[in-house]
């Protein structure tokens, strides 16, 4: 056994917990989750069926922690994991599943199969089975602190632009904020308009925040790669922030995986519970909302739809906010067939988006999302996850569907603002 094999095979050993074990002895092998997955409703390729992508991960299970498995084994009647198996999954995994849960919505039994997904990766990252554009990804959040190579640098002048732009400070290293807000690469290099919307948001509606000079990177690339070491202390890094700034609560951004990251996933990381409280963007804007501290002005008479982010929508439960949000500028919102928490993935989640080996993929299953665009015909899709947005203007313009504008929902808000009232 080679020693990648057995880093490999020890990485996923760790991972069978009780869980992992409960939901591997529970599969009734219907298949069901194969019609929620878009990678195999879009290309029929049964590979891409969600249990199936487990299957390091249920074979070890079989052969070590089954009775019948492990007779079997015993007596040389199966075949026991190997480099190959590894070496084959990598790109299935990793190129095929964004882990965005809509194959755990319709489990008959219950089985968070992204869950099982995301074990898989620890294993084949152990290994040294992992994408190299989101290995190099990995490697600069950890040297630099961002996937994208963003330095401080880079948002100092992203301040200062935004800044000049709304005559509005943006507070940097304030410490006793209420909030901490946190920013993916892709809002920073993307849409800087995000920062300065927010600015004039919080001055509008008396919000007391900060960003820190320190840390400001909210995406995890570790969870996407399947290294719970990285993943641990890129963590650390974000609670460290927010400790040394004394801060009540810790903001994620339009950037759905790092939301449940932070969220439910960090105090795991770090062994201990989160001294601050964590709310994604949405749900501050709707409690602003609901205080009658966030007031607009105005509408548009764009015919407008809502795309949720699978990990802030499906995963995290932010469905109900972006909607009321949205309720206050635009009266011809119109929903897409199949939406909330069924909603079809944008393509690009889990760091698919990162791993420019699958774009050809990618773009290919988008086309579960043209039929959800096309039943509706919106003139603007607006969406809460920067991520989702690169995404969809990339499938938008892959399939020339040139008339839908693509609008991020605090940047909406913000246009209709009624400044100055708080």
């Amino acid at each position: 056994m080679s020693d990648s094999l057995a880093r490999g095979i020890e990485a996923m050993r760790a991972q069978m917990d009780s869980r992992v074990m409960s939901y591997m002895s529970s599969c009734v092998h219907c298949g069901v989750c194969a019609e929620a997955c878009l990678f195999y409703t879009e290309t029929g390729d049964a590979r891409y069926t969600p249990i199936y992508k487990t299957e390091p991960l249920r074979k070890l299970w079989r052969q070590e922690y089954t009775f019948w498995g492990k007779l079997a084994a015993g007596m040389g009647l199966c075949s026991k994991l190997t480099e190959a198996d590894l070496a084959g999954w990598e790109e299935l995994v990793y190129d095929g599943c964004t882990m965005c849960s809509r194959c755990s919505m319709v489990c008959p039994v219950g089985l968070d199969l992204a869950y099982l997904i995301r074990k898989v990766t620890e294993g084949l990252a152990a290994a040294g089975f992992s994408p190299p554009d989101l290995v190099e990804a990995g490697k600069r959040a950890l040297e630099i602190g961002s996937p994208m190579g963003v330095t401080l640098t880079t948002l100092k002048a992203t301040i200062r632009a935004q800044e000049k732009e709304t005559g509005i400070e943006v507070p940097l290293d304030v410490e006793g904020a209420d909030y901490l807000c946190l920013f993916s690469s892709g809002e920073i290099a993307g849409f800087p308009e995000f920062i300065g919307s927010l600015a004039k948001i919080y001055k509008a509606a008396g919000v007391s925040w900060t960003i820190s000079s320190a840390y400001f990177e909210a995406t995890t690339t570790g969870v996407q790669l399947g290294n719970g070491k990285l993943a641990a202390t890129l963590v650390e890094r974000v609670v460290a922030a927010a400790e040394k700034l004394k801060v009540k609560t810790v903001i994620s951004p339009e950037c759905g995986h790092a939301y449940t990251t932070i969220r439910w996933d960090a105090p795991n990381f770090i062994g201990r519970p989160l001294p601050f409280k964590v709310v994604h963007i949405m749900e501050l804007l709707d409690e602003l909302r609901r205080d009658g501290r966030l007031k607009t002005q105005g509408i548009t008479d764009e015919r407008l739809s809502y795309h949720d982010p699978c990990n802030a929508g499906r995963r995290g439960g932010v469905l109900d906010q972006p909607r009321k949000l949205l309720n206050m500028v635009a009266p011809n919102f119109v929903e897409l067939p199949e939406t909330g928490d069924m909603n079809w993935c944008c393509g690009g989640g889990g760091g698919v988006s990162s791993n420019e080996r699958a774009d050809e993929l990618r773009l290919r299953v988008f086309s579960a999302k043209k039929r959800q665009l096309d039943a509706v015909n919106p003139t603007g899709l607006v969406t809460a996850c920067s991520n989702c947005r690169h995404m969809l203007e990339d499938g938008l313009e892959d399939n020339e569907m040139h008339d839908i504008e693509l609008l991020g929902i605090t940047e909406l808000i913000a246009d209709h603002l009624v400044e100055g009232h708080g």
